[in-house]
């Protein structure tokens, strides 16, 4: 990519904005990308205007200032070209640039040095933190010489940050030492309860019969019955059809038909006969349910 145009710009001159807000959309021939601010700041001269065409990259399109700052007292520099605008800014303003798709480590600042220390980081590289060191295009050996100040020496966005000087360098080592003071708890001031004695209070008392569980109880009932009918059925169905049906068919039906004339039972269901019942199962199962159920015994 060596050119694009601008669509819009979403900051006017003299407006404040926050870091991730959209400053700019710019289009390419292929998509429209939105352009984030990195930090808090200030608009304080566009240079190139809205529906500018083929924008050269690298070429100055505004200038923003740090939040806070006198935008009346910032002297804007002269336009240079685009090769020449990779030299440091003036402190008090930063220029907001066109994206590119060149070689990034070409734009990216030095490292600052640390040190002739070297640091061996035990632990795997947070995506964030692999992610940064990738899109910084530092090296093997430029990450050894950054002190990790997370748990136990771990390597944070911050320790890149400020080896990069994009952020105070205190700010990280501020940090590691909230971690220490968090990885320690201070039981100074816990104190032990005491045993407490054991209490004087009764025994609770047993259940009066009153209100323990009703108990249901077997009721057997003896009832003459007569199987002449039956035996009369039975006949004329071998007779008609040529098939015996026994005796024991014929008391099931009618136990199946007394079962369902039963009343309900004052006891409440439980939650298992609610269950068959929805699902027709209790018939089937031939379970006790709340209506009681007939077992007939034929002697």
């Amino acid at each position: 990519m060596t050119e694009g145009n601008i669509a819009t710009w979403k900051v006017k001159e003299g407006e404040s904005f926050s870091a991730g807000d959209v400053l700019l959309e710019i289009e390419t021939d292929k998509a429209t990308m939105d352009v984030e601010a990195q930090d808090d700041g200030v608009m304080v001269k566009i240079m190139t205007s809205d529906g500018s065409k083929a924008v050269q990259v690298g070429s100055r399109i505004a200038v923003i200032a740090e939040a806070g700052d006198d935008a009346s007292s910032i002297e804007i520099p002269a336009d240079e070209q685009p090769k020449q605008q990779a030299k440091e800014a003036p402190k008090e303003s930063t220029e907001a640039t066109a994206p590119s798709d060149s070689n990034p480590a070409e734009k990216k600042s030095a490292p600052k040095p640390t040190g002739n220390d070297t640091y061996e980081h035990r632990y795997p590289l947070l995506p964030s933190v692999g992610h940064l060191i990738h899109e910084k295009g530092l090296g093997e050996d430029d990450v050894k010489k950054i002190k990790g100040t997370g748990p136990h020496g771990r390597l944070l966005k911050g320790d890149i940050l400020a080896y990069l000087g994009a952020i105070n360098p205190e700010v990280p080592s501020a940090n590691e030492a909230n971690f220490n003071a968090m990885a320690h708890l201070d039981l100074s001031n816990i104190k032990i309860a005491e045993k407490k004695a054991p209490s004087t209070k009764e025994a609770p008392k047993e259940l009066t019969p009153e209100s323990k569980a009703p108990v249901i109880e077997n009721l057997e009932l003896s009832i003459p019955v007569s199987l002449a009918k039956v035996i009369e059925v039975q006949n004329r169905i071998q007779d008609t059809l040529g098939v015996f049906m026994p005796i024991s068919t014929f008391v099931g039906r009618a136990a199946e038909v007394a079962n369902d004339a039963l009343p309900a039972s004052k006891r409440a269901p439980t939650t298992s006969e609610l269950f068959d019942q929805v699902l027709g199962l209790d018939k089937v199962k031939a379970a006790r349910g709340s209506r009681g159920v007939y077992l007939p015994h034929i002697s």
